[in-house]
């Protein structure tokens, strides 16, 4: 835009230097309400964090209070809320093609649905870089402010209409690899001298074809079979793994179930609910002989059980020594599935009457551990451990911290920060013993009070399992939660002795992993188990000066064992352009991956930094970002305008959602903090966004149309055919300007989902959805959904069954209603409104506008 042009349309793109596109939003002069116009970070002193990317971090201004539901705004302000950014609603799934005319395609957003055509470059559902135009220099890289990283989920779940990862078996030869990097053949290594050598396309060092694998040249310089070779036309493939490359057989699964039945267990009826799922899910465990199993409960002391196929029935075995833990009879505790199975499923239902009248109240988590371990050891395998209360004799026992009690502890405190960090000094040691001997561990907190969940945590994140927390655990409410997520963990697709390495071109390295896993060394990283949940994220750092015109390659290689007993190794390799234009660098941004970045760094800081200097430097990445972009790639525009690349429009969105977060919050308790800390570190990008800006659905309106839904879809099946999935509701921005006293709203984070009932909610439709005849007769709190024999009903539970669908997880339901105090639970996940966890969004964009400006100078 030329000087005195005038500003552009509040929502309408314009081209930016070098050709990047941006939208341009017209600012209100002045500080936002609640910000003075010299803003000082309330209540810290000191310095703030400095980073020679981003120039000296400004603290952020403090605001003034507002009660949930209001939605700020600055006086006089230009900004119509209607028109700031905000998600797109979802497209129907489309077909995205990994490359395009030879040139990697910018991927869509983690969030939709799309089906992916595999052309060269795996699907973004495997990688995702955090930049699809690479800078040549570690210069230009620091100028954008943006991070180069790479979300990584090896084992995603695809749509079966994506390409397939084809497995390919070379026999004994094994796949061929460049002999200097040892990267895996693949689509964009150069086959010269009529196919007799190749050009490793990471580190371009010439090798020689095996004769066994040499093709001719077609004219292009392609390999004349290369459209026939999976592992030459697609950016993802299965590589048999050869004998050289185990250095044992294979390992059996092994599924090793520990049961606290301590008296909180019992009384709380965690135990009983534990039981019940397990029970359940035998049945979801591989098929197949090779399937072993074990169980033990344990208290004060470790009870394991026999299930000899001799014995009639099985017998406990009690190991009362917890400080020197042994295994009795290893042979007879882990035993096939398909011999074991009856007399396991009697076991779990004398459970609950065998400990029914228990009135010990310790338990020993870490010994139980230790001596599932100890039975596993030859193995290997999964532990999956149902823990009620803290750990609280034997080894790696916890003791009740100080602190640890106040509800409004935040981790701006010292002694709350420490509460954020391991108590226990020997949980860390045995799980790298679990994690070199190849045990994964799953822990299923049921607790009603204090766990120490930070110390806990340790165990899942070095073996790659999985923390689930239930807090606080309510047997009538969380049992159908506990069965689903344990159904799922043993469902999903998974592996076992997994060894992972991500290899870059010449000129980048990797800096840095992130995830739940063990590292002996700085280039690998070790996966006792891993599932098609899981993501890892690397961090990569420029060595030296990319070739101009060229691509730069990532490479992700997973060796492991499937639950059959094979040994694979899958491989994804993802090509991008380089450049030397910050335009293009913008452009390429991928904001599902950035922001996944700064959640997951956040996540790691907030543990050894004070909550605030954290908040400070997630809002001046996000203002280094924009001001670059703004200073560099579009500086043809009025000062009064916020200038936002299309790429990231929504980054100042989603980082105010950051802010407003339980990680990042001052009122949560430590243990729900540390829970929250656990679940990010393994969070796959489709799901990073959702946590901290969840999605919110008016339902009254399809409710009360239910009927007449219904009828059409009926209309529309044939008989015989399945009906089609439901389809959700448009999400709505998320605040409270979007709620109506009659309405029935719906929000979820893919984990808790929280129903409100406005006060003018019709007698008609409570009824039909709720069984209740007005809103006074509504408890607000945790609830069961039930289906009722209306159209409503079936229509609600019909949404809440493909929200779960779509997150993979069994939500957690919470039902509140309008004017009760717990209300607030609602109206904090309105993160566009002002409330005592910051500013609104509209406040926030006037914010970060006048820090960019201050930074212009």
């Amino acid at each position: 835009m030329m000087p005195g042009a005038g500003p552009p349309p509040p929502f309408g793109a314009s081209p930016a230097a070098g050709g990047a596109q941006r939208r341009a939003y017209p600012m209100p002069t002045g500080a936002p309400p609640g910000m003075s116009p010299h803003p000082q970070s309330p209540g810290m002193g000191g310095s703030q964090p400095h980073s020679p990317s981003m120039g000296a971090r400004q603290p952020m201004a403090p605001f003034t209070g507002q009660a949930p539901g209001q939605q700020g705004s600055a006086p006089g302000s230009r900004i119509d809320p209607n028109q700031i950014p905000r998600p797109p609603p979802p497209a129907d799934a489309f077909l995205f093609e990994t490359r395009v005319n030879g040139t990697a395609n910018l991927p869509p957003a983690a969030t939709s649905s799309f089906v992916v055509r595999d052309t060269g470059n795996c699907s973004p559902k495997f990688i995702r870089a955090s930049l699809n135009q690479i800078p040549l220099s570690a210069d230009l890289l620091t100028t954008s402010a943006m991070p180069l990283s790479l979300m990584i989920q090896p084992f995603a779940l695809q749509d079966p209409a994506d390409t397939p990862v084809h497995v390919v078996d070379f026999g004994e030869m094994g796949p061929i690899r460049c002999h200097r990097c040892k990267a895996y053949i693949n689509p964009f290594m150069r086959f010269v001298d009529h196919g007799r050598k190749f050009i490793c396309n990471l580190c371009g060092v010439s090798n020689e074809t095996p004769r066994e694998y040499v093709c001719n040249l077609g004219p292009d310089g392609r390999r004349r079979d290369a459209d026939e070779r999976p592992e030459l036309l697609h950016g993802s493939v299965e590589f048999v793994a050869p004998k050289e490359y185990s250095i044992r057989d294979a390992m059996p699964p092994v599924y090793f179930f520990l049961l606290d039945v301590s008296f909180n267990a019992v009384a709380s009826g965690a135990a009983s609910a534990a039981c019940s799922s397990i029970s359940r899910i035998l049945q979801d465990l591989p098929e197949g002989g090779r399937t072993l199993v074990a169980f033990a409960t344990f208290n004060s002391t470790i009870h394991f059980y026999s299930l000899n196929s001799n014995l009639t029935q099985p017998s406990m075995l009690v190991v009362p020594e917890v400080e020197d833990v042994y295994t009795p009879l290893p042979s007879d505790l882990i035993v096939p599935l398909d011999e074991a199975r009856e007399r396991l499923q009697q076991l779990l239902e004398s459970i609950p009457q065998m400990f029914a009248e228990t009135r010990i109240a310790d338990s020993c988590l870490g010994a139980a551990l230790q001596g599932a371990f100890l039975a596993m050891k030859k193995t290997g395998g999964r532990i999956l451990a149902f823990q009620s209360v803290l750990p609280s004799v034997g080894v790696g026992s916890l003791s009740a911290r100080e602190a640890e009690g106040r509800a409004n502890a935040t981790v701006a405190d010292k002694d709350v920060l420490k509460l954020l960090q391991p108590n226990d000094k020997q949980l860390r040691p045995m799980a790298e013993e679990m994690a070199d001997f190849q045990v994964s561990v799953d822990v299923f907190l049921t607790t009603q009070g204090f766990a120490d969940v930070a110390s806990i945590a340790v165990i899942p994140r070095i073996t790659g399992g999985q923390l689930f927390s239930y807090y606080p655990f309510s047997a009538a409410h969380d049992g159908g939660k506990l069965h689903n997520d344990l159904r799922w963990a043993v469902r999903r697709p998974h592996i076992f002795e997994a060894v992972m390495k991500v290899r870059c071109s010449q000129g980048l390295s990797v800096s840095d992993y992130y995830g739940n896993f063990h590292r002996r060394i700085p280039a690998e990283i070790y996966l006792p188990a891993m599932d098609s949940d899981k993501a890892i994220m690397t961090t990569v750092k420029h060595e030296e000066k990319l070739a101009e015109n060229s691509e730069a390659c990532f490479q992700c290689a997973i060796l492991y064992t499937t639950t059959t007993g094979e040994r694979r190794v899958r491989v994804h390799t993802l090509s991008l352009p380089t450049t030397a234009s910050l335009a293009s660098v913008f452009r390429g941004a991928d904001l599902d991956a950035q922001f996944a970045y700064m959640l997951k760094t956040s996540a790691a800081d907030v543990v050894t930094h004070p909550v605030q200097p954290v908040r400070d430097a997630a809002v001046q990445t996000a203002v280094s970002i924009l001001y670059t972009y703004r200073k560099f790639c579009a500086t043809a525009s009025s000062s009064g305008q916020l200038i936002l690349p299309e790429a990231l429009k929504l980054l100042p969105l989603y980082t105010l959602a950051l802010l407003k977060s339980l990680g990042l919050r001052g009122d949560m308790k430590v243990d729900e903090r540390s829970a929250w800390l656990a679940r990010v570190r393994s969070l796959s990008a489709s799901l990073c966004v959702p946590l901290v800006y969840p999605r919110l659905f008016a339902l009254h309106h399809l409710l009360r149309d239910a009927a007449n839904q219904e009828q059409q879809q009926q209309n529309g099946v044939q008989e015989g055919e399945q009906p089609p999935p439901e389809h959700l509701p448009t999400a709505l921005p998320l605040s409270s300007e979007k709620l109506e006293p009659d309405g029935v709203f719906l929000v979820e984070n893919g984990e808790d989902a929280v129903v409100w009932v406005g006060k003018e909610v019709g007698s008609g439709l409570l009824f039909d959805i709720f069984g209740l005849r007005s809103v006074d007769e509504i408890a607000p709190g945790p609830f069961l959904l039930q289906e009722f024999d209306n159209p409503a009903s079936r229509k609600l539970n019909a949404i809440v069954n493909e929200i779960r669908r779509q997150r993979c997880s069994y939500l957690r339901l919470r039902l509140l209603k309008r004017g009760d105090p717990s209300e607030n639970l609602f109206f904090q996940t309105l993160v566009e409104d002002r409330s005592p966890s910051g500013m609104s969004y509209v406040e926030f964009l006037v914010y970060v506008h006048r820090q960019i400006q201050n930074k212009m100078g």
